[in-house]
């Protein structure tokens, strides 16, 4: 057995849980990269601030690379508890950041070694615009996509793109 280099620990969106279809794809992607898979159930959370403070709690049994990887309100969760973790990478799907009126911490700090922001042309949820200016006002990788905001109709091209996110951490 090949020894794990860190873990991806998958935060999900509001309507979803901590295996659904997204998930276990990507899951699929971390493990062929040699790293173990985590996700956090944040059912019956409503509230991002108690999700972070849900995955902030989980934080100290992971030792190597730590990977957050989030989903809509799960990308709000992953970026806030970033900001008080080390992370050595954000991957962020239709991240809910910048959103107004949601969630404590509107304009969520970049901490981690690496960050990929994917989002869809089409999100009829969080408005690309939203999440482009959030970009540059960070100066962070952002991949805009054909697909709404469950992107699951880009998800093969989202795997590529967090194969080689995986794979670049590895180099370091």
């Amino acid at each position: 057995m090949v020894d794990e280099v860190g873990t991806v620990c998958f935060s999900h969106g509001k309507e979803s849980g901590p295996w659904g279809s997204k998930i276990k794809r990507l899951a699929k992607v971390a493990e062929r990269c040699g790293f173990a898979v985590e996700s956090i159930d944040y059912r019956g959370l409503a509230d991002p601030d108690e999700r972070v403070e849900k995955l902030l709690d989980w934080r100290p049994g992971v030792g190597g690379r730590l990977v957050l990887v989030g989903s809509s309100i799960g990308s709000y969760v992953a970026a806030v508890a970033a900001q008080q973790i080390s992370a050595d990478g954000l991957f962020l799907l239709a991240p809910a950041i910048a959103v107004p009126g949601f969630g404590r911490v509107q304009d969520p700090q970049p901490k981690a070694g690496q960050y990929a922001i994917i989002h869809g042309w089409r999100d009829e949820i969080i408005p690309p615009e939203l999440i482009i200016d959030y970009a540059r006002r960070h100066a962070l990788p952002l991949h805009l996509l054909p697909g709404d905001h469950r992107l699951m109709e880009v998800l093969p091209a989202i795997e590529v793109l967090f194969a080689a996110f995986l794979s670049s951490l590895q180099l370091e």
